[in-house]
């Protein structure tokens, strides 16, 4: 998006300068792990912090995350891990927040150092629950971290293929161009390119949504429909995704770039992905309360539909999919009946 714009700003960018900027990653999920990953691989030292004592432990003694993508080895000069977050923070200059957006509020209970002058980036692809809103709105609003300081990290990207070093794609979103490129840099290595955006909110949304539409597509599965419906079904999806963008933050906007519909794709068919696999199995028989405990990792889209489904009511935003995947999932509608008459709505 606007690449000859960012062309000829970051030609003025003073690049020398980026890599002394201190980052640090919050979350020890897959994603988290990921991101970690990379960020070894373009900087000195990376602060991370984690949740309990025993991952900081194995962190430190065995040099990967004993609970998530344990194949990737660490070197551990490179790591500073904690598991105090105030003590992380203080010496942390871009803040990378990659825990499942149920936890975030936990963790930041006991934060007491101020954000205000930190860079504060989002890869959390899910709503607050307690409040419906994204997590750059909480950031905002809650928070009181200025907008032009709040960025956001979004796909199309697995976790599971960063592990394996293949080929992959991220987005980094800021209001300045200046700023994302400089999280860009801590990005870039041999297996990961960065596209730079100025949609923070579409970027943030998009990447919640699409989540919600992956469990489409995995209770699609789960009841036996083929590959032609659920290609007219993410074909539908991003469609739905983008009125309801247009009705919440209405900007310029092409939702066939990799950041809204790539995104969309890559979570709506892999098996790598867990909002997928949780629709799978809701489609095949299990109950939403067993596939939930079934999982080892959290299906975001779960929790987001029904705080998308709100924030669609109150700007009158029409979505067949969501509120099919919304009766499934929260008013315990037979999924097989829902899917008969989502048919007709499909085109």
């Amino acid at each position: 998006m606007h690449s000859f714009f960012y062309l000829c700003l970051l030609q003025h960018i003073p690049m020398d300068k980026h890599k002394k900027q201190r980052i640090g990653v919050i979350g020890s999920g897959s994603f988290g792990t990921a991101l970690t990953k990379i960020f070894c691989e373009t900087n000195e030292q990376v602060n991370w912090w984690v949740r309990s004592e025993e991952v900081k432990d194995t962190l430190l003694t065995e040099h990967r995350n004993p609970h998530y993508l344990s194949s990737v080895s660490f070197r551990p000069n490179k790591l500073q891990v904690f598991t105090d977050i105030n003590q992380l923070v203080e010496h942390t200059d871009i803040l990378v927040f990659v825990t499942p957006s149920i936890y975030l509020l936990d963790c930041l209970k006991d934060l007491n150092v101020s954000l205000q002058d930190k860079l504060v980036v989002t890869a959390i692809k899910g709503l607050i629950p307690q409040q419906s809103k994204i997590i750059g709105d909480y950031f905002h609003e809650d928070l009181g971290i200025p907008l032009d300081n709040i960025g956001v990290i979004a796909g199309p990207c697995h976790a599971e293929e960063i592990a394996l070093e293949r080929l992959s794609y991220l987005t980094v979103a800021f209001k300045d161009a200046h700023k994302a490129e400089i999280l860009a840099q801590h990005l870039r290595c041999r297996y990961m390119n960065v596209t730079l955006s100025d949609d923070i909110f579409g970027t943030e949304h998009s990447a919640v949504l699409k989540n919600v539409y992956a469990i489409s597509a995995g209770l699609a599965h789960g009841l036996g429909y083929g590959d032609n419906f659920i290609a007219v079904l993410l074909s539908n999806a991003i469609r739905e995704m983008a009125r309801y963008m247009d009705a919440i933050y209405p900007i310029q906007r092409d939702v066939n770039e990799s950041v809204y519909l790539g995104d969309l794709l890559v979570t709506g068919y892999s098996y790598f992905s867990r909002n997928r696999m949780f629709g799978n199995m809701v489609g095949k028989g299990y109950t939403v309360k067993s596939a939930l405990m079934e999982m080892n990792m959290v299906p975001e889209g779960y929790y987001a539909a029904d705080g998308i489904k709100k924030i669609a009511d109150e700007h009158n935003v029409h979505l067949p999919i969501l509120n099919r995947v919304h009766k499934i999932l929260y008013r315990d509608k037979n999924p097989k009946k829902q899917f008969q008459k989502l048919t007709a709505d499909l085109n």
